[in-house]
């Protein structure tokens, strides 16, 4: 990975008028990076830390015009159809601005604070009902240093900052943001250790440390539930998420997230390997949230 340059980020998006991540409308920040790799990842374009082009087939009409361009020669014609050779390309971006149908395009870019905050302004308007921005990604605070220059001064302009984080981290990571964190979006994904460890790529029990740590700092934490049909959609998992909400009673709840399949298309688009699993009818997650609450839990979002 090359080193970053001081004061600026690698993001991968900057979405406005979002509702679903975090309370009011708000401007989410993707910053890229990564250190977990869940097999169901909505956002799998955001775990490399380094920008790359993503090629959708279905838009390219294999005009050329990326081979033309190209430096490294990572694009050629071949019985009249587009190759690409992801292993040579460095990312310049020359191929997506020549494709005229956008077929390319170049996932994350070198940002500084002032270039984030130029988008972010343009929303502040709208976050007088209680809105703000989010910073999600990939996991943003892989590139802590950028999220916590962005942070403060999102904090300097009055503006309400929702972070959101797998929690796999070391908790000084945690400190080190907490004074300009107003809502944390803290994922839980799985409470059987073994199915956390296949499924997520690393154990569970620095993630339960931190929830704690940060409910005795008096962090104001919502904690997503991602609910993987055939994963975690079991009684064990539904009753620790219940738990949770009673154990830590300063949490602002729980929010289920059922499983979508943004994320297939966005891997195809990078090459990169993903599992699919299977959608459920809203009536299926609707008897997940009820289970939960049966059991005690405090939900939030409830649809």
């Amino acid at each position: 990975m090359r080193q970053q340059e001081p004061g600026t980020g690698i993001v991968f998006g900057i979405q406005r008028f979002s509702i679903h991540d975090g309370p009011g409308i708000r401007t989410t920040v993707f910053l890229k990076g990564c250190n977990v790799n869940c097999r169901w990842c909505h956002n799998p374009e955001g775990i490399p830390m380094e920008p790359l082009v993503g090629f959708n087939k279905d838009k390219c009409i294999s005009c050329g015009a990326c081979a033309q361009v190209c430096p490294q020669g990572c694009h050629s014609l071949e019985d009249g159809v587009h190759r690409f050779d992801r292993s040579k390309c460095v990312a310049c971006g020359k191929c997506v601005e020549a494709c005229p149908v956008q077929a390319l395009e170049l996932i994350g870019k070198k940002m500084t604070v002032d270039d984030v905050m130029q988008v972010v302004k343009r929303d502040m308007r709208y976050y007088r009902e209680g809105g703000g921005v989010t910073l999600s990604g990939g996991e943003a605070l892989m590139q802590k240093d950028f999220a916590l220059a962005l942070l403060k001064r999102l904090k300097s302009e009055g503006i309400h900052c929702a972070l959101e984080t797998n929690g796999v981290h070391a908790y000084g990571t945690y400190e080190e943001v907490l004074p300009y964190v107003d809502l944390f979006l803290f994922d839980y994904k799985a409470t059987d250790p073994q199915v956390h460890r296949a499924y997520v790529g690393c154990k569970n029990d620095i993630i339960l440390e931190n929830l704690d740590k940060l409910h005795r700092a008096g962090a104001k934490v919502l904690v997503r539930c991602p609910i993987i049909p055939g994963v975690n959609d079991n009684d064990e998992h539904f009753r620790a998420i219940a738990q949770l909400t009673q154990t830590y009673p300063n949490l602002v709840g729980a929010e289920v997230l059922p499983y979508h399949k943004l994320g297939v298309s966005k891997a195809q688009r990078i090459e990169a390997a993903y599992e699919e699993f299977e959608m459920v009818p809203a009536s299926v997650s609707d008897g997940w949230k009820q289970r939960i609450i049966d059991l005690g839990g405090r939900l939030v979002n409830v649809r």
